[in-house]
């Protein structure tokens, strides 16, 4: 399926793998809109994507119904909708440690924000539309420290399958990465996230670490498939095998 011309939401598409997706769908030919919580993020990311006539930013907290329901309402009519968004900020600590105002953003920002755009998302979509959401590897290789964000990651999949019989023929899907290098490791590892990073690359079959064009061009799949619905795809270097 060619997505030139077709409409994509991105929420999360200011750093990261949304801004790899957004640089993708943009040099395709599609109209993309971004969106975040920080506008000064979302201007950066603009002008790093070259100021592209088909791109538009929003300024969205997905935990807030009013402010999602108004996005939807002003950017009208859609083809897909991709959610990348993650607050985990103070989320990875041990049980001892762990602060309920953060594990309750996490739950905000990854399953209440993607129920939240599917709900007001769903009636401006296309019938050949998609949502796309992203869970995560901890949710089948958790560790200590990160039960919360293992928890949420089942969930949000647990919430595709059941929108995807809910919002049929709409399909609705998951990408779940591995380790990936983007800026959220360094509220995970802290200053050992190169260590850290290394570490790992050296026990994946494929060698590495994931980059944010590996679940870009995942996510790019999903969007385009049309045969592919209530599913997670698994995009993590074999780090289930290890």
């Amino acid at each position: 399926m060619s997505i030139s011309k077709q409409k994509i939401l991105i929420v999360g598409g200011g750093s990261g793998m949304g801004l790899a997706l957004a640089r993708h769908c943009v040099e395709a030919g599609a109209a993309v809109v971004i969106a975040g919580r920080g506008q000064d993020r979302l201007r950066q990311a603009r002008e790093a994507l070259g100021n592209p006539a088909g791109l538009e930013t929003a300024v969205v907290d997905i935990a807030r119904e009013d402010q999602v329901s108004a996005l939807f309402a002003a950017i009208g009519g859609l083809d897909h909708i991709v959610c990348t968004a993650a607050d985990i900020e103070g989320a990875y600590r041990l049980l001892p440690e762990l602060d309920l105002m953060a594990a309750q953003k996490v739950v905000e920002s990854k399953l209440y924000g993607p129920l939240l755009l599917a709900k007001h998302g769903a009636p401006q979509l296309a019938v050949s539309g998609s949502m796309t959401f992203v869970s995560g590897i901890a949710a089948y290789r958790p560790a200590a420290r990160g039960s919360v964000v293992a928890a949420v990651n089942a969930a949000l999949e647990g919430l595709v399958r059941a929108l995807a019989v809910e919002l049929a023929p709409i399909r609705v899907n998951a990408v779940s990465p591995g380790w990936v290098d983007t800026s959220i490791w360094a509220q995970v590892a802290g200053d050992r996230k190169d260590e850290t990073l290394a570490a790992m690359a050296k026990q994946l079959p494929v060698g590495r670490i994931g980059q944010p064009d590996d679940i870009a061009d995942a996510i790019a799949f999903l969007i385009g498939n049309g045969f592919t619905t209530g599913t997670t795809l698994h995009v993590e270097g074999g780090h289930r095998l290890i």
